[in-house]
């Protein structure tokens, strides 16, 4: 009798653990992301448009540069009306300058509110796949491994980054390592 309920006890204490365990997985959203090729096509898109409005954001400072240049060297000439008016305009176009580079580069500039526009819709489908995967695998959390989050150790058996690529319609033939990662990041 004494066996049975011990037997009984040993049984519910194994099953309260299993019942409270988390099942949990991560992906590596920097790796999915790569495997994308519409992600590939909106980063050389961005790229394209950040090289352009840096390539404007140059022009803008060889003039002022030259602007100061030409400054220096008539400022003897000049009358003191003249040299702050000259002054005044090398300050605008320094401010223009600035202006430009925040209203282009700035945080919610032009080029943020671009890779917005380009990446978040690629974002949200590996968000959408991730939540597919986690309810048909039954896991009750899935980390994302890129950006924020740093793992100082991952087993690859729990990595789902594939599964999402496979779920998002993308041919998975590159393998990722096959042991876990020891480094924070990837």
């Amino acid at each position: 009798m004494k066996k049975l309920i011990l037997g009984i006890f040993a049984l519910a204490i194994f099953g309260l653990n299993t019942t409270f365990a988390q099942r949990f997985a991560y992906v590596d959203t920097e790796y999915i992301l790569d495997m994308l090729p519409e992600y590939k096509s909106a980063q050389k898109q961005l790229d394209l448009i950040a090289e352009t409005w840096q390539k404007e954001a140059e022009e803008k400072k060889a003039e002022i540069e030259k602007m100061q240049k030409d400054f220096q060297a008539e400022q003897i000439l000049l009358t003191e009306e003249l040299k702050k008016k000259r002054a005044n305009e090398i300050k605008a176009k320094e401010l223009e300058l600035k202006e430009f580079m925040n209203k282009k580069f700035g945080y919610e500039g032009d080029l943020f509110k671009k890779r917005q526009e380009l990446i978040k819709p690629l974002q949200d489908k590996v968000f959408d796949a991730c939540q597919k995967i986690a309810k048909q695998s039954a896991l009750d959390f899935i980390f994302a491994k890129g950006g924020e989050m740093i793992m100082m150790y991952s087993n690859a058996k729990y990595d789902k980054s594939d599964e999402v690529l496979i779920e998002l319609g993308v041919n998975v033939t590159k393998n990722k390592n096959s042991e876990g990662n020891k480094s924070g990041g990837k």
